[in-house]
């Protein structure tokens, strides 16, 4: 295996492919050195557009890029037109890759047992409170018995320092989220996102849930961390169908 390359490890049906890139390879340089594949960060677009082609080669499809506005509209990937305002893509046809950019924020994989439809959610705090994956496991239209989801690399829960604004704003909506908050002091929190992504994912019905721990802002050498760095590059969580 190429170390460029994460691989989910879950149970998906055989017909559904998923990647995710690291900062490894790609021919960015300085804050962005490596793979970067965000082309709203500030990089060179040139570079960028390199690195992207050498995403494209692992790919059956050009990505259905969406630019993330830590919303909850989720986009279909099976409708071809320009990039839209989105965090999270669904598609039902094979070869149509959901792509979501990423370098702190959780992002979310998702497919039916049956290979029937693939899903990608960019899961920071806000889209999360706001209810990004029940609405990405509304738009699946599938029994949600039957939806699996796999947590990519973000930043972890020994890192991640938030305020009070935000330990409301998960608390307020789902009281057991209080569990996923430690306290760090007067006012501040440390927030473990893998935990609340698991309780809203619970709440939608979906209940095999894999994947979790990988610490963008702990590893430096595979994964850009905007809360580390600022100025940073993006990794990409993309799915597919490979077939029907």
């Amino acid at each position: 295996m190429n170390s460029n390359w994460i691989y989910p490890d879950w149970p998906a049906p055989k017909c559904v492919k998923s990647l995710v890139s690291t900062r490894q390879g790609g021919v960015s340089c300085g804050s962005y050195a490596g793979l970067n594949l965000g082309d709203h960060v500030g990089d060179n677009i040139v570079d960028v557009i390199k690195n992207r082609e050498l995403l494209r080669e692992q790919l059956p499809n050009e990505p259905a890029w969406i630019q993330q506005v830590h919303g909850t509209t989720v986009f279909n990937a099976d409708e071809v037109y320009g990039v839209v305002k989105a965090d999270a893509t669904v598609a039902r046809q094979a070869h149509h890759v959901c792509a979501i950019l990423t370098a702190d924020c959780l992002p979310v994989l998702l497919c039916a047992h049956d290979g029937s439809v693939v899903g990608a959610a960019h899961a920071g705090w806000r889209g999360l409170a706001a209810g990004i994956l029940e609405q990405t496991v509304s738009a699946m239209t599938h029994p949600t018995g039957q939806i699996m989801a796999w947590l990519g690399p973000a930043i972890g829960p020994e890192n991640f320092e938030v305020g009070n604004e935000v330990q409301l704003a998960f608390v307020r909506n789902l009281p057991e989220s209080s569990h996923a908050f430690r306290s760090h002091g007067k006012g501040k929190w440390l927030a473990d996102l893998y935990q609340l992504a698991r309780l809203r994912l619970l709440r939608a019905g979906v209940t095999q849930i894999f994947g979790g721990g990988l610490n963008t802002y702990r590893d430096s050498d595979r994964f850009y961390s905007y809360r580390r760095d600022k100025t940073t590059g993006r990794m990409a969580s993309l799915i597919w169908i490979a077939e029907n």
